[in-house]
């Protein structure tokens, strides 16, 4: 969590962005990425040379002798952040300008580089050199101060931080979801040292985030320090497809800060003929856009022969199911009308999930979880892919509260259902005999099947009606005489006083 003077000289590096004219949160964020980035390499490029000279080992640095950009030849230490961010405003902008910025794009080949690959399109957008140096000077302060707190995660925290700020939807209706619910179904699903863990519609990469922080908290030693497992960590085991290029880097970077150096993270359209992935991953996190609706023509054949619908959030359902491995599992956010929506697709897709593989969980979230970026009502689907049914009976559990009020200003409170969610889920064997007045309980695949495959939890809730005793009529008119007495000679009292 960041707090103190770190969140205030985030915000003045912010603050600086925003007064200097650049005011889209996404281009403020990758402006910064892009820095973060070209301060890195040098960072890095200085403890590969140390540990380097400590083995005896020979080391060539990306920065040694003079490279080649375009077609100047420069010297390769002015491409340092060390060195030219002591450089005048004036000479410090033309030098990233004109140097590193080509620079760091032509790294993409370099195998030394995990992220260069993501910065093949970076464009430059500091207007002035003032702000620049403005910019660097921050920068530098925040990492020192990053240096000076020695935490673990100080740098993802500064991240997650950075992305906080991105308070609006974007035109295909994504949005950046709750860390808190992204941890929430982490837990839940208990990523695996061997999983194999995608995010179709990844935006800033969140989930997985939250998946490798959750196996370096509670797997460390079968991860970090078993040489095939790490090797899965750093390179096999995270994979992310998004349409929105600024979202892909960020998101890759996201990743890096988090200690994943090479993660799988491309520009793709997850629901068309471009994603040929079947049968492939074994857990599936996601929070697809719901757009509302798109054009057939680039849909994938296989995904409308399970639901033949425009519906961005039903597709992304056949989707996961065609992703997933036999035995794979996935948790995914749905707004609400997926649950008992009466269309031929939506029923179709409630029926392929329920009848051909197993249901699991149904978590119906209040409609406030999402705001400020938007009200919609929506819930958490757990569901293991089986090919063959297994769905018994499913667990559904109307969440109330989420530690924040659920209003626009998303306020901490102490009501929290997550902590219960995540026990209850665990230990699913203690829920059978709750009753259907009760925050959670079972449904039986027998009665989802006789409402049409609803899964809308009001659907099989029941609600306990206390009855109220109410005084006698008489007693109550009685009363209400009684009151329009005592108005009377108030109001009389108040006309003397006005004559006085």
């Amino acid at each position: 969590m960041i707090t103190g003077e770190l969140k205030n000289r985030i915000d003045s590096l912010w603050e600086i962005f925003w007064t200097g004219g650049l005011t889209n949160p996404l281009d403020v964020i990758e402006q910064m990425t892009y820095l973060m980035f070209i301060r890195d390499l040098d960072d890095t490029d200085n403890i590969h040379a140390k540990e380097a000279a400590m083995l005896g080992l020979p080391y060539k640095s990306i920065f040694s002798g003079e490279i080649q950009i375009g077609e100047r030849i420069v010297d390769g230490n002015q491409l340092k952040w060390s060195v030219f961010h002591d450089f005048p405003a004036g000479k410090m902008y033309t030098n990233v300008q004109e140097l590193v910025f080509p620079f760091i794009k032509e790294l993409h080949g370099d195998k030394n580089s995990a992220y260069a690959k993501y910065m093949g399109d970076a464009i430059f957008k500091v207007p002035t050199p003032l702000m620049l140096d403005k910019v660097v000077t921050a920068m530098d302060e925040i990492y020192e101060q990053m240096s000076r707190l020695k935490e673990a995660d100080t740098r993802g925290d500064v991240y997650e931080y950075l992305l906080s700020k991105l308070a609006t939807a974007g035109v295909n209706g994504q949005f950046r979801t709750p860390r808190h619910i992204i941890r929430m179904i982490v837990d839940m699903m208990k990523p695996r040292p061997d999983d194999m863990i995608c995010d179709p519609a990844c935006g800033t990469s969140g989930f997985l985030v939250a998946a490798s922080e959750y196996l370096k908290e509670n797997r460390k030693e079968e991860v970090l320090f078993d040489r095939k497992n790490k090797e899965h960590y750093m390179n096999h085991m995270f994979y992310g497809f998004d349409m929105d290029r600024t979202m892909l880097r960020i998101g890759a970077m996201n990743m890096m800060t988090h200690g994943v150096e090479n993660p799988f993270i491309e520009y793709r359209d997850s629901l068309s003929d471009q994603n040929q992935d079947k049968e492939k991953y074994s857990l599936i996190l996601a929070n697809p856009p719901f757009k509302g609706s798109l054009d057939y023509d680039i849909v994938s054949a296989d995904l409308l022969k399970v639901c033949k619908t425009k519906k961005t959030e039903l597709l992304f359902l056949a989707l996961f199911l065609r992703m997933l491995k036999v035995g794979g599992r996935c948790a995914c956010i749905v707004p609400d009308g997926v649950l008992f929506g009466s269309s031929t697709a939506h029923k179709a897709i409630r029926k392929e999930l329920i009848e051909n593989n197993r249901l699991e969980a149904v978590i119906s979230m209040p409609s406030g979880v999402f705001k400020p970026y938007a009200g919609v009502s929506t819930a958490v689907l757990v569901f293991t892919k089986t090919g063959h049914g297994g769905t018994d009976n499913v667990w559904f559990y109307d969440m109330k509260t989420d530690g924040f009020s659920l209003d626009d200003k998303r306020n901490e409170i102490s009501e929290n259902d997550i902590p219960d969610i995540i026990q209850r889920f665990h230990n699913l064997d203690e829920e059978k005999e709750r009753e259907r007045t009760e925050q959670s309980f079972f449904v039986s695949k027998d009665e989802i099947v006789e409402n049409g495959y609803d899964l809308s939890i009001n659907k099989y809730k029941k609600i306990e009606y206390i009855p109220v005793e109410y005084p006698p009529t008489e007693e109550i008119l009685a009363d209400i005489r009684k009151l329009e007495a005592e108005i009377a000679a108030e109001m009389d009292e108040l006309e003397k006083l006005l004559k006085e």
